[in-house]
């Protein structure tokens, strides 16, 4: 250390970074908080801001309003450019500024990014779901389509424009399924009646194991897709797709799908941030640290959440979970802290409470401290439960719970607004009476209102 007060500078404003600088706030040390946003994403509940359900500001968070009476907790809203390990400084940019922020701890918790193992058509032409902007992009995009359809007078076109492909049977594709499909039958199918007349749009889950929920027990991914088809999704089970085209996607048995969207649910891998510490990577770009989740080689360097490879008892990295992120990013707050008292150093050892998926409306799978399984109405309460419990701020789950309520006994979703600014082009073809939509906008949306 070289001043009295020591500066702990934390990259990433999710579950890792949020819950290490909550554990250091008030504490002796001087905190700098970066992230690229100004607001915490509740990210569980991004596929329901995508379908309507939700206002983005009801899962989203001002990062400073949560530190706001925390005088030790600086926050920093940019880009980081590099890490600097031998000066101790990250560098950091905001539009056309830059600026270094000089540490004496570092705790790198950057999340992670889409991983589309190097199939450039499907990411040219996929929607991905990683953020606050995705989802509203995906919102716009899906309410769009529906709305050409209404201009569309050919069935095929019609049919293609109102079907989704979802790629990935993990948690995220089978909540946006379910979301989406009920989205179509009990609002947009409604609305839409008087010139769509019965047409329904379609939902198409695509899985390359020959089960849903890879970590789940089989009676609850049997369950899982027995739910699924129920609604009215259909699931596709042992293919993957191959390539992708504004208009279609092709699976790797030749099937090919009409539809002008794809959505991405089948990988993640580490931010780009892993590759500023240079240090060896692991599998999916995360970065190998101890168990006190001190970067191999550089003690004052921490890494935390889905960025960090750290091995479990069964020689399994941990997974990509918030639950995970959360207490990593408290651990390394903690051993900073014990550091600076001269205390030993703890080990990560990993609290799991067992995992669960919704796929509808009282339709779910859990499987409680990996003992209890629950399906359908059941394991959708304790979902619900679970998720208003950890949503940051009262406010939001009191909107939450009255969405949430209002969905529920009028099947109806309150938030079908389309948001544009600058248009992001993608060929859609001439319609009836010489009506040419050349392209359909996909903006930056409005993110979020800050109260």
């Amino acid at each position: 250390m070289t001043a009295a007060r020591p500066t702990v500078v934390i990259i990433g404003a999710g579950f890792g970074g949020l819950y290490a600088a909550r554990k250091l706030a008030g504490q002796p040390v001087d905190v700098v908080l970066i992230d690229r946003h100004n607001f915490h994403t509740f990210s569980p509940l991004l596929y329901q801001v995508a379908t309507s359900g939700l206002d983005p500001s009801e899962v989203a968070y001002p990062v400073r309003a949560i530190f706001r009476n925390k005088g030790n907790v600086r926050i920093l809203l940019g880009e980081v450019q590099t890490i600097d390990r031998a000066a101790k400084t990250v560098t950091v940019a905001y539009d056309s500024t830059q600026r270094v922020e000089r540490y004496d701890y570092l705790i790198v918790a950057a999340g992670s990014k889409t991983h589309y193992f190097g199939l450039d058509q499907i990411e040219t032409h996929g929607f991905e779901l990683k953020d606050l902007a995705d989802a509203v992009v995906l919102r716009n995009h899906t309410l769009k389509l529906f709305e050409y359809a209404a201009w569309a007078d050919d069935l095929a076109l019609r049919q293609a424009l109102t079907t989704v492909v979802i790629v990935g049977g993990g948690p995220t594709g089978l909540e946006m399924a379910g979301a989406l499909y009920e989205l179509y039958v009990h609002v947009l199918h409604n609305e839409f009646a008087k010139q769509l007349g019965d047409f329904k749009g379609r939902v198409i889950l695509v899985e390359m194991q020959d089960h849903l929920l890879q970590p789940y027990p089989k009676r609850l991914q049997a369950a899982a897709r027995r739910q699924l088809e129920n609604l009215g999704v259909e699931v596709i089970l042992g293919r993957s797709v191959v390539d992708a085209a504004p208009d279609h996607v092709a699976l790797d048995d030749g099937t090919v799908i009409p539809t002008y969207t794809l959505v991405w649910a089948a990988g993640v891998k580490a931010s780009p941030v892993a590759e500023m510490l240079d240090v060896p990577l692991e599998r999916g770009g995360r970065v190998p640290v101890r168990p006190t989740m001190q970067l191999i080689g550089d003690d004052d360097v921490y890494v935390a959440g889905d960025m960090a490879h750290l091995l479990d008892k069964e020689g399994k990295p941990y997974p990509m979970l918030i639950p995970v992120a959360k207490q990593q990013g408290m651990l390394a707050a903690r051993n900073i802290l014990r550091r600076l008292k001269g205390e030993p150093q703890r080990d990560f050892k990993y609290i799991d409470r067992g995992i669960m998926a919704t796929i509808g409306r009282s339709r779910a799978v859990a499987w409680i401290f990996y003992k209890i399984q629950l399906t359908g109405f059941l394991a959708w309460l304790a979902w619900l439960g679970l998720h208003l419990i950890t949503l940051v701020g009262f406010r939001n789950r009191l909107n939450v719970l009255v969405n949430w309520a209002w969905n529920y006994f009028t099947y109806d979703r309150s938030v079908r607004l389309i948001l544009e600014h600058s248009p992001h082009e993608q060929e859609l073809p001439a319609l009836a009476d010489g009506f040419l939509l050349a392209s359909i906008p996909e903006p930056e949306p409005e993110l979020v209102r800050e109260v």
